[in-house]
């Protein structure tokens, strides 16, 4: 058996378990196997990042700016776009086929004694997603990294991430989303994402809604911790459309970097920036960083799968924006960076997703739409999607064509249908990560 063999191997096993979209809300399967390693997750210090959206960009913007500064990073991300390496990365690259079934092995019979012990008492097994949590902070203590950038999986308070102690608490927007675990509120679901602020921890949050606001005030105070606000001790003073991105005046509680350039486009990929910079001055003793060094680690920032342009003629953009807010933010993107005359969609998402109102933002955007399939148990079945356009978009501007391969093509062809000239015309793949996951890969892109 090749090594890439054992790492799949491995990664099958593990999806017998509970998936990780499933909340099991508890953390003690996670702290008694922790407690079995010898608390690996206390070996380094870490950026804890939760919200609704925006999450991964950050981290990816964190992990960058915290190498550039001369630390070895871990990073743990979720879900994977091609390889379930990508999870977990060692100084910005997925971890190592050896490195990862050395993380499975190490934690493997403390996995099987804690199951045991779950079981014997009525409890379940780990889940999917507790697993590889305790994988990654073995990684990251075997590496050993200095500082691990952690994104949630869902939530906070009971995500198994929760286990870390993180100097700096990170909150992107908050908006809705997985509301049948979280909560049918923004209040509830504030509620849970405030679960990751620790005692004397700094917060760093972006713009909230107001009722949001109040939550995290209460739960910073509560915590005996320094809450940093954008708006307040964070902005976006100046943006401007670059080419392949945009050029940033970023003011923290520190210092306002001038001419930072950003390789990715969108109004909330600014916001992004100013929230990772200062998650990272904080986990500095709350100093400026050097100003040759952010521009080196923005600089090199990429977001794969998030407004990725994959293809030319006509050009194809890639997103993995998945509820109303992410898409709101998608099209305001595209509306400021991009000068279509024809854009076609390519649309398909989670059975568990707001369709109706996605495909709303979208409407205005979209000169037609091609509903597809994806392949995840999860999907929402393409004619029920398909029925669901109908009602938003004019029915002579909704088309379904179940192959994913088929919808781009016929996208594509929708698009050039007029012969409009050359960078003029495009296709837009969006609705889950899993379904940019799936364009990339058929479009020939599968790094991360």
């Amino acid at each position: 058996m090749t090594i890439d063999e054992r790492v799949d191997e491995i990664y099958r096993g593990i999806l017998t378990r509970s998936p990780e979209h499933k909340v099991q809300p508890s953390l003690d399967r996670v702290i008694a196997v922790c407690d079995l390693l010898g608390d690996p997750q206390r070996t380094f210090r870490a950026v804890h990042i939760t919200g609704t959206n925006g999450k991964t960009s950050t981290a990816r913007m964190v992990e960058k700016l915290v190498t550039t500064m001369g630390l070895r990073t871990g990073r743990f991300t979720s879900p994977h776009l091609h390889s379930v390496r990508e999870r977990i990365a060692i100084d910005g690259e997925p971890i190592s086929p050896a490195a990862f079934v050395a993380a499975w092995e190490d934690v493997a019979p403390f996995v099987e004694m804690v199951d045991e012990r779950s079981l014997a008492d009525g409890g379940p097994r780990l889940s999917f997603f507790e697993v590889f949590t305790v994988m990654a902070f073995a990684a990251f203590a075997d590496a050993p990294v200095d500082v691990a950038v952690i994104e949630v999986g869902m939530g906070g308070r009971w995500d198994a991430t929760n286990v870390v102690d993180g100097d700096v608490a990170v909150l992107t927007p908050i908006s809705w989303d997985h509301m049948q675990w979280l909560g049918s509120t923004l209040r509830e679901i504030a509620g849970e994402k405030v679960g990751i602020i620790k005692e004397g921890a700094t917060v760093v949050t972006a713009q909230q809604r107001e009722e949001v606001d109040g939550i995290i005030a209460v739960a910073a105070a509560a915590n005996g911790s320094r809450l940093l606000e954008e708006g307040r001790d964070l902005a976006v003073v100046q943006r401007q459309v670059a080419v392949g991105g945009q050029l940033l005046t970023l003011r923290t509680p520190a210092a306002t970097y001038v001419d930072i350039y950003l390789p990715l486009h969108g109004e909330h990929q600014a916001h992004n920036a100013v929230l990772a910079l200062t998650a990272t001055e904080a986990l500095f003793g709350g100093v400026a960083l050097p100003g040759d060094v952010v521009e080196e680690a923005f600089g090199k920032v990429t977001s794969p799968g998030r407004l990725e342009v994959v293809r030319s003629s006509p050009t194809v953009l890639v997103d993995a924006g998945h509820n109303p807010d992410g898409i709101e933010a998608l099209r305001a993107a595209i509306e400021e960076s991009f000068v279509f005359r024809r854009l076609v969609g390519v649309v398909s998402c989670m059975a568990d997703k707001q369709a109706e109102a996605m495909l709303s933002e979208l409407e205005p955007l979209l000169d037609e739409v091609v509903i597809t399939q994806m392949r995840s148990p999860r999907a929402m079945d393409a004619a029920d999607l398909y029925e669901i356009a109908q009602d938003v978009f004019d029915t002579d501007r909704v088309h379904l064509v179940p192959s994913l391969a088929e919808a781009i093509d016929t996208a594509a062809g929708l698009a050039e249908r007029d012969g409009d000239p050359a960078g003029t015309t495009g296709v837009l793949v969006a609705g889950s990560v899993v379904l940019a996951a799936e364009a990339r890969a058929l479009l020939g892109r599968t790094d991360a």
